[in-house]
């Protein structure tokens, strides 16, 4: 066979190609295990992307018609030229059917077959900002597989959780594959949606931490036993755990069969990965006690110093005042007048008590903050012994000072939460009860009403967007569950989910960082696929993909945006404030939002001849600020020849390595530096003149790589 192949490649090289493909294909099925069609290809279809010589494009279906499968054959593109103001492309059939025709280009639409390789950029679409210097969540419109090839541009091994609740392939109208519809009676609709789920899968595997990350996949019994092979064969390194969990505790039916009130949960566990030992209503049950070894469940104390929004004095110039703490014993003994508001603290004037230290509200970064209570309520928990100092820095007058939520003190108030003793400091020492702790380690069956998605999915998603629906979206408070048991130690931590739906991950990952403070940031990716139904609609309009009145009818623009601007503002698409409040965990009216930054982006598809030349900065700057964190300002020109942002820099001019080289050391935020140069002795030079903590990528060749190689990786 090899014999043979290698002979046809003197004749034929892009036959002798495809022949390889399959054979190769063929040559890695399994004698045990799971076994489907791999080679079966995918492409996807860009409606908007502007047409080049070179490309691969389908022609549309006359306006106001059904596509048929004439519409499905491939062409390349051999000139555009514009002829009595209307632009033509001329072309020639992949399938070697039609010597070639001339399309107008307003009739063409681009497709990116998988074994293809893409340069993708970001534009954005909108943002929205009331997180202070928190990192900004990031959701993009794009086909899923290439969002996935650009991510590992940014965050390759840097990702501490995926949460995807892909789809579960069950009915007519399920899902796409190849832009059609995957019909109940296809026979090869598992092996379509294992090719499909793998491909996936492969580079989800390399964007996880491989030292302590988990991979979470949501599905029901349709497809969960190839999908726990599929898992098995895909990390055959990792531990993988499935739990049955009750989302509709009414029941579906399903013809003769039972009802089904659950689906499935499987978790990948990479690294050191674990559940953390975290109590969570119906989730928790049974009556053996929690492993010694993993110890008692900790109850969480809270930062005084105020962080993220609002967190200047100038916000709240009141809460600028000094807390006294004695030095030996560091119990908090009283508290100063709050500092007038354009007084210094060196003009404050007060006594301090004998063998204390005033501690004042001083940010990271040194300037002047707040805390989060005024003193006259901080000295109420202090005699409670709800509120302790746990280090004091007598020459900087600066210390750290804790107390205890009022989510825990409602716990000490019901007893889920006991007081086991005091510190020396009068601090009291606190355990979850005995009832709690034993059921702190989460077991695989869960049943709690929380979890009820219609009640908590379809029925918030209306509160939220009213108007809008969304098939089956996932109640909140069940992914809040899923990811607290991973996260919830990791305050900075990366989610990741790449079947984004209605948008319902971001959203649990803000209330988790309202909980306790924390940075987290999640990226989403969802497409804006038009719902079958609303499809007919449109084309009845003559109206297809591409046009702005489609495109605004898409998951991503009609549900996913509006539903995540609406949590993070407490106000509907329609500037209304939400009613209603959060349940369960975390109680507070939805019309509070959350106190976070999220951006908006579209995936563009560049050419890398104009990549090479940087005529595509200002696409390729956001993925560069995702790579640096997605914090602070980005960096979206260089025509000065170099910029220094908040926590990266890039240089395309290296005449001014000079100056850039000092903007970078003056600011020890800085983490990455993007360096713009064919000169291997010149990149070389400059980054052995960079400060030690700042990772050094070279563009283009960085980036241009990535890309090639995730094509040849997409090819098999």
């Amino acid at each position: 066979m090899n014999d043979l192949l290698r002979q046809l490649r003197i004749e034929n090289p892009a036959l002798a190609d495809d022949l390889q493909r399959e054979y190769d294909a063929l040559a890695d099925r399994r004698s045990f295990g799971l076994n489907f069609e791999r080679h079966v290809p995918e492409a996807v279809e860009l409606p908007g992307r502007k047409v080049r010589k070179g490309d691969k494009v389908r022609i549309l279906p006359p306006r106001g018609e059904a596509r048929t499968a004439d519409n499905d054959r491939l062409w390349r593109v051999t000139s555009v030229e514009t002829a009595d103001g209307l632009r033509r492309a001329t072309l020639i059939s992949l399938d070697d059917l039609d010597e070639g025709v001339s399309v107008p280009v307003g009739d063409l639409v681009v497709v990116a077959e998988f074994r293809d390789p893409i340069y993708p950029g970001l534009i954005s679409t909108g943002k929205v900002e009331r997180g202070g210097d928190k990192p900004f969540h990031t959701v993009i419109n794009a086909e899923n597989y290439h969002a996935l090839q650009a991510l590992l541009f940014t965050h390759r091994g840097k990702v501490d959780c995926i949460y995807i609740d892909p789809p579960y392939n069950t009915r007519d109208k399920d899902w796409k594959y190849n832009n059609d519809y995957v019909n109940s009676d296809d026979i090869y609709r598992h092996s379509k949606w294992l090719a499909m789920m793998e491909r996936r899968l492969m580079l989800a595997k390399e964007l996880l931490n491989p030292d302590d990350s988990v991979l979470i996949v949501t599905i029901d019994e349709r497809e969960y036993l190839r999908l726990g092979l599929l898992l098995a064969q895909t990390f055959p390194a990792e531990r993988v755990q499935m739990v049955s969990t009750s989302i509709n505790p009414k029941g579906v039916a399903r013809g003769s069969e039972f009802y089904r009130v659950d689906e499935y949960v499987f978790f990948v566990f990479l690294g050191d990965a674990r559940v953390a030992p975290v109590y969570a209503a119906g989730l928790c049950v049974g009556e053996e006690a929690a492993s010694e070894e993993a110890g008692p469940t900790p109850v969480r104390w809270g930062a005084l110093l105020r962080s993220g929004s609002n967190a200047r004095r100038a916000d709240r110039p009141s809460l600028h005042y000094p807390i006294f703490v004695n030095v030996e014993s560091l119990h908090i003994v009283g508290f100063g007048e709050p500092l007038a508001p354009a007084a210094r603290r060196e003009e404050w004037a007060c006594e301090v008590p004998h063998g204390c230290v005033d501690v004042w509200p001083i940010r990271s970064d040194g300037s002047d903050g707040r805390w989060q209570l005024a003193g006259a309520s901080l000295m109420q928990l202090v005699g409670l012994g709800y509120a302790k100092a746990t280090s004091v820095d007598p020459a900087r007058r600066r210390g750290v000072v804790m107390y205890l939520p009022t989510g825990v003190v409602e716990g000490i108030r019901t007893g889920e939460v006991t007081i086991v003793g005091r510190k020396e400091n009068g601090a009291v020492e606190l355990a979850y009860s005995s009832e709690v702790a034993r059921s702190a380690r989460p077991r695989t069956q869960w049943n709690s009403k929380s979890h009820s998605a219609s009640e908590f999915g379809t029925t918030l998603l209306r509160t939220l967007i009213p108007g809008r629906s969304f098939p089956f979206p996932k109640s909140l408070y069940a992914v809040e569950d899923a990811l607290r048991f991973f996260v919830t130690d990791k305050a900075n931590a990366v989610v990741v989910d790449f079947f984004a739906g209605s948008g319902t991950t971001a959203h649990a990952v803000m209330r988790l960082n309202r909980q306790d403070g924390g940075r987290r940031q999640s990226i989403l990716v969802t497409n804006n696929e038009v719902a079958d139904e609303e499809q007919r609609t449109l084309r009845d309009q003559s109206l297809r993909p591409g046009d702005g009145e489609w495109e605004r009818c898409g998951i991503c623009e009609y549900i996913t945006k509006p539903r995540i601007a609406a949590a993070a503002t407490g106000r509907t698409p329609e500037g209304d404030p939400i009613k209603g409040d959060y349940k369960f965990t975390d109680e507070f009216p939805m019309a509070e939002g959350f106190r976070e930054n999220v951006e908006f982006f579209t995936l563009t598809y560049g050419a890398p001849l104009r990549v090479a030349s940087n005529r595509e900065f200002t696409k390729i700057a956001p993925l560069l600020w995702l790579r640096a964190g997605s914090r602070g300002r980005r960096i979206d020109d260089i025509s000065g020849g170099w910029d220094v942002a908040d926590v990266y820099g890039v240089i395309a001019d290296l005449d001014e390595s000079e100056a850039f080289l000092k903007a970078v050391a003056e600011n020890d935020d800085v983490v990455m530096a993007f360096i713009v140069t064919d000169e291997d002795k010149l990149f070389e030079a400059l980054v052995a003149a960079l400060p030690d903590h700042v990772e050094p990528v070279r563009l283009y060749e960085a980036y241009l790589r990535n890309f090639e190689i995730e094509a040849g990786r997409a090819a098999r």
